[in-house]
């Protein structure tokens, strides 16, 4: 049997695209931060990616989502101010950790939208 390398990489691609479909939840979040170690040498790790790539991936699509609610002139979850909006991997961390355990197993992308619209709440 003959393995054919655009074979092997089809199916890593296949696999990438089912693994990143899949939101990962707080929980999930949390132990996976567990492991990482917090000094300098933790960006170097592919678990310290993976979460980073999960919260730009979240404020993604919220931006997107805010972008889109104000677009069909609907009111958007938050109203955070003009321009980039800056999170701390420790008030990050906190923010979570205070999700009851009952509750951590919402996606990443939610537990921020929740956090978005308490930070950053929208004029009645």
């Amino acid at each position: 049997m003959k393995i054919r390398p655009w074979g092997v990489a089809l199916a890593l691609v296949v696999t990438l695209a089912a693994t990143a479909a899949q939101a990962m939840s707080v929980r999930e979040f949390l132990s996976t931060a567990a492991g990482i170690p917090r000094n300098p040498t933790a960006l170097l790790r592919s678990d310290a990616r993976r979460l980073i790539g999960e919260v730009r991936a979240a404020g993604a699509t919220l931006r997107s989502e805010h972008d889109a609610a104000v677009a069909a002139g609907r009111r958007p979850a938050y109203c955070s101010p003009e321009g980039r909006i800056s999170i701390s991997s420790n008030a990050l961390l906190a923010r979570f950790n205070a999700i009851p355990e009952s509750r951590r197993d919402i996606s990443v992308t939610q537990a921020m939208r929740e956090w978005m619209a308490e930070r950053y709440p929208c004029p009645a």
